[in-house]
């Protein structure tokens, strides 16, 4: 299910904008839920709890305008679309910053609209195979698979450890580590080596029998028990990389 916030301090544009993304949704059976905020502090402090999938964003609001909380979304969260909506074009350039999809003057068009938001659908449906969402003592995260290196699962937390060197922790898990890391175990890039690592094949630059030395210097055990199937499981993923 997908989460869309609207916001605009325009009542009647918030409820247009509202009533023509529950149309378009409807129409094209779309599982998504519509959020409406009139005011950009109360998107933002929702957003400390709850991950959107889209945000439709008015520019011209009090306090902050829609540029501002469109880069404060995308520092949370990389792969969130964005979608500006205002009656000033002068904004367009400025709105680059934060990779908008599509920067739409208002009065909107409802088929434009509709069209983008297909667009933004058709994109979050890649994107979900190649990405997680955590919590974290900051808010939610969104993470790329090709930017994690290792995962480790602590005290009911899990310690992402990133290929630019930064490291992201989960605030307390709800059930198990294995049930956490299901959807990067899909991925064919992860292998669980210890019942307290995962990590990403393709930054391997070595390994023993006990312990795999990635990119960065980083270093993570191989249980023993595990060592015979992981050894087999990583060349023969690097065969399949070759071959590719």
């Amino acid at each position: 299910m997908l989460n869309i916030a609207i916001c605009d301090d325009d009542s009647t544009q918030l409820g247009l904008l509202a009533s023509y993304t529950t149309e378009c949704i409807q129409s094209h059976a779309i599982g998504a839920v519509i959020h409406q905020f009139d005011h950009p502090d109360k998107l933002l402090s929702s957003c400390e709890r709850q991950r959107y999938h889209i945000y439709i964003l008015d520019i011209v609001m009090p306090m902050i305008n829609g540029l501002e909380v469109g880069k404060a979304i995308r520092e949370r969260d990389q792969e969130a679309i964005i979608l500006y909506a205002t009656y000033e074009p002068g904004y367009a350039l400025q709105s680059f910053e934060s990779s908008p999809i599509n920067y739409l003057l208002k009065p909107i068009d409802k088929g434009q609209l509709c069209r983008t938001l297909l667009q933004a659908f058709s994109r979050l449906d890649k994107a979900s195979d190649t990405s997680c969402t955590v919590k974290t003592a900051e808010g939610v995260r969104v993470l790329r698979f090709a930017e994690i290196l290792i995962a480790e699962y602590s005290n009911h937390t899990v310690r992402y450890t990133l290929t630019d060197a930064r490291v992201i922790v989960t605030s307390i898990i709800k059930g198990s580590f294995t049930d956490h890391i299901q959807g990067m175990l899909r991925d064919e890039r992860f292998i669980r080596t210890h019942i307290s690592y995962v990590l990403n094949m393709d930054y391997i630059e070595g390994f023993t029998k006990t312990r795999f030395t990635l990119h960065g210097g980083y270093e993570v055990p191989i249980v023993a028990k595990l060592y015979r199937t992981v050894r087999e499981r990583y060349l023969e993923y690097l065969l399949t990389k070759e071959g590719s």
